[in-house]
C-alpha cells in the first residue's frame, strides 16, 4: 500500500515540475490548475535568484566604480544685490474724528434732518430737541432788552449833555447789561436743543427714532471722517533710531487684499517701561474711502539697507558646539566633482528665508545648498544642479 502511495506522489511531483521548456503560454493551454501554480511558482522563485544577483553585480560596481559613492549636491553662487530689511508690525486703523453725538438737554427729539450714509459739513443741523418753551421766553427777554437798550441811548445822550443824575445813567447802563447777559444766556441754554455737526464727515448710524424722548445719556447718531485715518501701534526701542517721524510705511489691509503706502507722522517720546516700547502713529491716505476704523494692517517700515549684501538661505547655515554658524562652499572643482569646505560665517539680519552674510564669503563663491547639511568638511561631493 505503502509503495503504491509512494508511487503516486512522485507522478504528482513530476507532472507538477513539468517540462522546463514549456512556455508560459503552453502551461495555460493545458487548463491544468496544478501546473499552472507549479509554473507561477517556479518563476517567481527565478525571480528571486536573479534579484540577489543583480544586487550583487550593482554592490560591486560600486566598489570598483567609487563616484557612484559620492554624495549629490547642488551649489549657487554669491552675488551682491540690494538688501532691505522690513520691521513687520500689526495695528488697527483708527481716526481722531469719530464720535457719538449726545444732546446736552432731554427733551422729545422733534426732528431729524439727516440719515445714515449723509455727507454733512461742519456746523449742519443733525436734529433738534423741544425746547419747552424756552424761545418764548427768549422772545420775551428780547423785547425787554430792547425797551432797556432804548431807555440806556437816552440817558445817554442827556448824560452826554449834562442833563439828567448820573445815577439815572448808570441805573439805566446797568439794567440794558443785565438784560443782554440774561439774552445771552437763554440763547446758549436754547443753541443746546439744536445738534450741529463738529465736523464735516458722514452719519454713520443713527441711534434714536424722531418723537423719542432723550436725555443726556441718550446717543443720537454717530459720525466719522475718513479723511484723516491713522495707524498707532507700539515699536521696539530698539529701532527707536531707525523709525523715525518721514518714514515711508508699505501698509497691507489682508481683508481689501489692498497695499498703499503712508508716512511715520508723530513717534513718541515716552517709552513705555512695562513692555519696553513706544508708540509712532502712521497716516492712512484713503481717497476712495474704502479703509475704515477699526480695520486691521500689517505694516512694514524700512530700517535697514545695504546696497550690498550677499543673501543666503537660512536652511543652509548649521552651528557648531562653539556658536559659530557655518555653511559649506566647493574649491578643487574638476568637471562635476569638488571638495567640500566649511566657512565659518558671520550673519546679519533676516527677512523671510534668507539672511544676510557679514563676513566669511565674498562675491562669486561657489556655495553648496542641497545637500548642505550631510556633508562633511573635506568630503568629495558631486555637483548635479538640476
Amino acid at each position: 500500500m505503502k509503495h503504491i502511495i509512494y508511487i503516486i506522489l512522485f507522478s504528482l511531483i513530476i507532472t507538477s515540475c513539468g517540462n522546463k521548456n514549456e512556455t508560459v503560454a503552453d502551461v495555460i493551454a493545458t487548463n491544468d490548475e496544478v501546473k499552472i501554480k507549479s509554473k507561477r511558482e517556479a518563476l517567481v522563485n527565478q525571480q528571486h535568484e536573479l534579484a540577489q544577483e543583480i544586487k550583487l553585480l550593482d554592490d560591486k560596481i560600486h566598489e570598483l566604480d567609487p563616484e557612484k559613492n559620492l554624495p549629490l549636491v547642488t551649489t549657487f553662487t554669491s552675488k551682491s544685490e540690494l538688501f532691505d530689511h522690513y520691521l513687520e508690525l500689526q495695528g488697527n486703523v483708527d481716526t481722531k474724528q469719530n464720535i457719538v453725538i449726545y444732546p446736552e438737554t432731554q427733551g422729545i427729539l422733534n426732528r431729524v434732518y439727516v440719515k445714515e450714509g449723509d455727507k454733512v459739513t461742519k456746523g449742519q443741523l443733525l436734529a433738534t430737541i423741544d425746547d419747552g418753551g424756552l424761545s418764548q421766553q427768549l422772545a420775551q427777554l428780547q423785547i425787554q432788552s430792547e425797551l432797556a437798550k432804548t431807555t440806556f441811548e437816552r440817558q445817554k445822550r442827556l448824560w452826554d449833555q449834562k442833563i439828567g443824575s448820573e445815577i439815572q445813567y448808570l441805573q439805566a447802563k446797568s439794567s440794558y447789561e443785565a438784560q443782554q447777559q440774561t439774552v445771552n444766556q437763554l440763547k446758549s441754554q436754547l443753541a443746546k436743543n439744536s445738534l450741529r455737526s463738529p465736523f464735516s464727515g458722514i452719519v454713520d448710524d443713527v441711534m434714536i427714532e424722531q418723537g423719542s424722548v432723550v436725555a443726556s445719556q441718550s446717543p443720537i447718531m454717530r459720525m466719522v471722517n475718513l479723511d484723516d485715518m491713522y495707524i498707532e501701534t507700539d515699536v521696539p526701542e530698539s529701532y527707536i533710531r531707525d523709525v523715525v517721524v518721514g518714514k515711508d510705511v508699505q501698509i497691507e489691509f489682508p481683508v481689501l487684499n489692498k497695499i498703499i503706502k503712508g508716512k511715520i507722522r508723530q513717534a513718541s517720546n515716552y517709552i513705555n517701561p512695562a513692555n519696553r516700547t513706544f508708540k509712532i502713529e502712521v497716516a492712512v491716505p484713503n481717497e476712495d474711502k474704502s479703509i475704515k476704523p477699526n480695520l486691521t494692517a500689517r505694516l512694514k517700515i524700512n530700517d535697514y539697507t545695504n546696497s550690498k549684501a550677499i543673501l543666503i538661505p537660512q536652511n543652509i547655515i548649521s552651528e557648531n558646539a562653539n556658536g559659530e554658524q557655518y555653511i559649506y562652499v566647493v574649491k578643487d572643482k574638476k568637471s562635476n566633482n569638488a571638495i567640500a569646505n566649511r566657512v565659518i560665517i558671520k550673519t546679519g539680519k533676516t527677512q523671510g528665508d534668507i539672511i544676510e552674510v557679514l563676513s566669511g564669503i565674498d562675491d562669486d563663491t561657489e556655495i553648496i545648498k542641497e545637500g548642505a547639511r550631510s556633508v562633511k568638511d573635506g568630503q568629495t561631493v558631486k555637483i548635479t544642479n538640476q
